[in-house]
């Protein structure tokens, strides 16, 4: 069942440096505009994400802190797919993405990558 969990563990992983890299690509791109690729990192992160949640026969202290991660990271994840998906929307109309939403799009990915990473 480990396996399993790490298996998911590099999925999740893949879907965030999707979402991420292709961020920095358009970033340091210079068009700054949302893409599908973007898109497709976020469904797989949020997926993975939510299999991560589940307790996977593992013994561990469940309290309140691994809720509050988990609720945190999941509200995070879907004001990046609101940013996006208002983003994307305004693509289709010709209209920019505004250089605040592109660059919030960035720094919730990466602040949802900390969150993972250093609280425990």
């Amino acid at each position: 069942m480990q396996t399993v969990r790490e298996i998911v563990v590099f999925i999740h992983l893949l879907g965030f440096a999707t979402l991420f890299g292709a961020w920095l690509a358009q970033a340091f791109g210079g068009k700054r505009q949302f893409t599908t690729l973007m898109n497709v990192g976020l469904a797989i992160a949020g997926i993975a994400g939510l299999a991560l949640a589940a307790p996977w026969g593992i013994t561990f202290t469940p309290g309140m802190s691994f809720y509050m991660k988990i609720t945190v990271k999941f509200v995070v994840l879907i004001i990046i797919g609101a940013l996006l998906g208002i983003g994307m929307a305004r693509q289709k109309r010709g209209a920019g993405v505004p250089a605040g939403m592109f660059w919030a799009v960035g720094a919730l990915t990466l602040l949802n990558a900390i969150l993972g990473f250093f609280w425990h």
